[in-house]
Parts: C-alpha cells; structure tokens; sequence
C-alpha cells in the first residue's frame, strides 16, 4: 500500500472566486452585452411594436394640452424670428403652390400619406433586406419620435395657417381636400399645437439618409435625398409648419442617431447587414 498523501493547509486549492474587471463583474457585462446585441427581427413582434408604438404616441401627442394662447405667442415670435433672420419665405411659398390647384391639391394628399406610407415601407425594406441594421435604424426612428413628444410638451406652436393677422392659406380648407388631421373635421382627433418639431421632417430625413446609406442603385440614393427636400416644401407650402420646425426635426433626428449609436456601437449603416445564422434570435456582438 501507498503512503497516504496528506496535503497542508496552504496547498488547498481556492474556490475560484468572480471574474471582476473594472467596468463590473463579468456575467453583468455580459448579460449588457447580450442587451446591445443585434438580433434577429421578428416579425409578428415587430409588428405588435410598430402598433402600440403608434398608438401610444398618439396619444401622448393629442394628451399634451394645447395651450393655445401660448401657441399663438411661440408662432408669432417664430415668425418675427425668421423675419428678422430673412428667411421668412413661407408666406410666399404657400400663396405661390395655392395658386396651382393640381399642385397644391397634390402636396395635401402627399402630407396626408407618404409621411406613413414611405416610413412604414423604409422599415420593411431594412426588415427584409438589412436584418442586422433593423434594430438599431429602428431605434433611431423611434428616439426621434419620443423626444418629439418632449418638444410638444414643452414648446406648443400654431401652425402658420392657424396665426392670426396673418395671410396665410389652410390649403386643406380651401380646395376641401384631406391632407391635415389638424383641419377641417378631423381637427378634434389631433393636437393642432404640435408643430414643432415636425415629424413629417424627421421621419422623411430618416427615410432619406437610410436609402441614401444602403441602396445600391444610384437613382434610389437620389429619391432618398429629394424625398425630405420635395416634404420640406411641402410643409411650408401647406402653411402646416415653418422652416424652424424642420430645424426642430432635424435636431431630433440627431439625438436618435445619437442615441443609437452609443447603444450598438456604430451608426446603423457601419453594422452588419446580415445577422449570423448561430440560432433564432443569434446575435451580433459588438467589438
């Protein structure tokens, strides 16, 4: 028989203890890593997303109170404000596109539905051909929209067409045409003192500057860039907004860019286009 091999206390080996680095024990990184991670789109989620997205931003929007008297004096000191700056056009635009019929009828059904029509479309175009950079676009559209809901709240602004003393055209009223749901008899379903910022500028920029980053066809990256050109007229020419709102959608805009990019890692266009077929739902780890 063997000796028995007696080991001393100090040759006991430690229970391994928790990996700590300096951002954190490492199953926390870990598990933040796996939230930031861009996974596989589904779609009936995605779906049930996008509804209740909508619809919760609905109605925070048509929640916020109207203040009008304050929405009056805001739209008048834009108004000055651009007038002073030299670029208060909007007066001119909207009197020169009413004088068109076809023209002006025209832009009240473009405000009415491209706005959803085109994001909705931008959206199932990444979902089927760019699945890896869905979500993080996605999130962009999405933070542009909730600090719009901020802008409301804080800042209520009449449109032009809703000034008083002032010679500006409700187009929609005028030529009876459905272009607003601020006017006529959809008025009550919706907020009249949210212009600022446009949304109808920060989706359609968002739209744009996707196509513009991931087509391929050099026409379809020309449409992305004149698609938020062609609704910036439209806005102005409608009396719906002035140009600052689409300054303000612009700077939304940049906040969920922003946004996403410090969550992913990268802006939605430098990601992946495909994600890895490692499983339902694999993700795309962030370097």
């Amino acid at each position: 028989m063997g000796e028995a091999t007696v080991k001393s206390p100090g040759d006991r080996t430690a229970p391994p203890s928790p990996m700590v680095t300096a951002d954190g024990p490492a199953p926390e990184r870990s598990r933040l890593r796996e939230w930031r991670s861009v996974r596989r789109p589904r779609i009936w989620f995605e779906i049930l997303l996008i509804a209740v997205s909508y619809w919760t931003y609905s109605l925070v929007r048509n929640a916020v109170p109207e203040q009008k008297a304050q929405a009056l004096r805001n739209a008048d000191w834009i108004w000055e404000t651009e007038q002073a700056l030299g670029i208060a056009v909007e007066q001119t635009v909207n009197h020169a596109a009413n004088s068109v019929t076809w023209l002006i009828v025209t832009m009240n059904y473009y405000y009415a539905t491209l706005h959803f029509l085109v994001t909705i479309g931008i959206l199932v175009w990444l979902y089927r051909g760019h699945p890896g950079r869905y979500a993080p676009a996605r999130l962009v559209l999405f933070a542009t929209t909730g600090v719009a809901l901020v802008g409301y709240y804080l800042y209520p602004l009449a449109p032009p067409r809703l000034m008083n003393g002032q010679d500006f055209i409700d187009t929609v009223l005028v030529h009876h045409t459905w272009g607003s749901m601020a006017s006529g008899d959809l008025k009550h379903m919706s907020n009249q003192y949210a212009a600022m910022p446009s949304m109808h500028i920060g989706w359609s920029l968002w739209c744009g500057l996707t196509v513009f980053a991931l087509a391929t066809a050099p026409w379809a990256r020309i449409l992305g860039l004149l698609y938020p050109t062609l609704t910036l007229v439209v806005i102005v020419a409608t009396a719906n907004h002035f140009w600052l709102d689409a300054v303000g959608g612009l700077l939304c805009l940049g906040f969920g860019y922003g946004l996403s990019s410090v969550w992913y890692g990268a802006l939605p266009h430098r990601l992946p286009r495909h994600v890895p077929d490692g499983g339902r739902g694999g993700p795309v780890l962030m370097a």
